[in-house]
């Protein structure tokens, strides 16, 4: 049973619901940052797979209207960065994407040794990767034939997707932790007190935002989207192909640091809490529908050597973030943060990435450079470098 995309739509409004109100219920959640269309979509996936377990009924979800929602959502991001905040990251965003390409060889040594552990051949280690952790249901996806044709895995597409659905829930429950434990145990804090790139802090909640705000803001991003359209467009006739979320965020960047200063009198929504709440909402409710549309049901047969791959990866990730990632970016609030959207990077995707650090932002205060650097690694950088690594892996096992 499929339902329809408006369905979808109207319960992903009701998951983010649930999640909001389940993390100002239960402190726990926002101890350890988890986001909060995480807390509530666990909770229908495991529900859809009891009604599975129960009636035999699959149920899935038409989610055409998703994928709308983030590019609003990195659109949002670079209509707050300047050029300025940018060049001071630009010696983070070298050394974490340094720092990310060696942790993906560990991925897949780590993968490796472990399919090999239990029998299974050298290659589903990489499909136990970064052919499905760090690059996502597209990339294992689109490594299926590979794997399937040259290598002889016919079950290529269940593992891929099995590995990168289980790396999505743990990179959402990770991400929060890692952060709550560096804050703490350091005693950090944002270095000024800011209104967050995404969402409202949590003591601003129910703070007031007029019409000609959040128009204005609507406004904006729309004229954005029209350009970052463009953008991706010519870089295709190009010969360049580039995710539109990377386009977009690249777009608003330039959107932001030109129209101001060629019309200062311009009422510009860059930094404003209508901005913010729009980024908010549209990652919400697209992280919201992909976790609820997991459909666990159709990983239960592969569950015994997938958990050891994944329960390896996940303690590899986590020790890598909090003894590597953090000392890298300066071992201050900003480098804390950036370590919670390394959670998503190393196990999940971008969105759940940026969803890590915006529950940390949202209860702590503003990291602009990370919100900057980390989405630019994990959009454009890893893809590129992710095809080289599982290249080099296949080669070497013939």
């Amino acid at each position: 049973m499929e339902l329809r995309a408006i369905t979808t739509f109207n319960l992903a409004i009701l998951v983010l619901f649930l999640g909001k109100w389940l993390n100002q219920r239960f402190p726990l959640l926002r101890r350890y940052n988890i986001p909060e269309p995480v807390s509530s979509g666990l909770l229908v996936c495991l529900a859809t797979w009891g009604i599975y377990a129960i009636t035999g009924t699959e149920i899935s979800f038409d989610l055409r209207s998703r994928d709308i929602l983030l590019v609003f959502f990195f659109a949002g991001i670079g209509l707050n960065s300047d050029f300025r905040s940018l060049l001071a990251g630009g010696l983070p965003l070298v050394m974490l994407i340094a720092a990310t390409v060696v942790y993906m060889f560990l991925q897949d040594l780590t993968g490796v040794g472990v399919a090999s552990l239990f029998g299974l051949d050298k290659p589903v280690g990489i499909l136990g990767g970064t052919a499905s952790l760090i690059g996502g249901h597209g990339t294992a996806i689109a490594w299926t034939p590979t794997f399937r044709d040259e290598y002889g895995i016919g079950n290529a597409s269940e593992i891929g997707i099995a590995c990168a659905t289980f790396g999505l829930v743990l990179a959402a429950l990770m991400g929060g932790p890692i952060a709550n434990i560096l804050i703490k145990r350091h005693k950090l804090e944002p270095k000024a007190i800011e209104q967050p790139d995404v969402g409202l802090v949590h003591n601003q909640e129910h703070s007031q935002i007029d019409a000609y705000s959040f128009l204005s803001a609507w406004l904006v991003l729309n004229v954005s989207l029209t350009l970052d359209l463009g953008i991706q467009e010519a870089l295709e006739e190009a010969g360049l192909q580039l995710p539109l979320f990377v386009c977009c965020l690249f777009g608003a960047i330039l959107m932001t640091n030109i129209i101001p200063r060629i019309l200062p009198k311009l009422a510009w929504s860059a930094g404003s809490r209508s901005l913010a709440l729009i980024s908010d909402i549209s990652l919400g409710m697209f992280l919201a529908m992909s976790l609820m549309s997991l459909q666990l049901w159709t990983l239960a047969e592969l569950a015994g050597p997938i958990l050891a791959i994944l329960g390896a990866q996940f303690l590899i990730a986590f020790a890598f973030a909090l003894f590597v990632i953090f000392r890298l970016m300066g071992r201050d609030y900003e480098a804390a943060v950036v370590c919670s959207g390394f959670g998503g990077i190393s196990l999940g995707s971008t969105p759940t990435a940026m969803a890590n650090m915006t529950a940390v932002a949202k209860r702590y205060g503003a990291a602009h450079k990370a919100f900057i650097i980390v989405p630019l690694v994990c959009g454009f950088f890893v893809d590129i470098a992710n095809a080289v690594i599982i290249k080099t892996f296949l080669n070497w096992f013939g």
